[in-house]
């Protein structure tokens, strides 16, 4: 099964690196995106991770802790809201 691909949009100018990145190391700019990713991805492994710890840290285990991380509100303020369903 082939991956699926969705589209990434950068600025004209970052393009015009990744083009020029391709087109010199004979790489599709698909390619040259998909390794500078994951490049970038594992030098900055243990700050993604510190990241995770402190969100998963601040969930509890309720939708209403998964609904104030995703949306930022707090408790009391879903409550203003008419709250969540019990």
């Amino acid at each position: 099964m082939a991956a699926a691909t969705a589209p990434i949009k950068v600025d004209a100018a970052t393009d015009e690196l990744v083009s020029h990145a391709a087109h010199f190391m004979s790489r599709s700019k698909k390619d040259i995106v998909d390794s500078a990713v994951r490049e970038y991805i594992d030098a900055h492994r243990a700050e993604i991770n510190v990241g995770i710890k402190a969100a998963l840290g601040q969930l509890d285990g309720t939708d209403g802790a998964a609904v104030s991380k995703m949306t930022g509100l707090s408790a009391e303020e879903l409550e203003g809201l008419g709250g969540l369903p019990k």
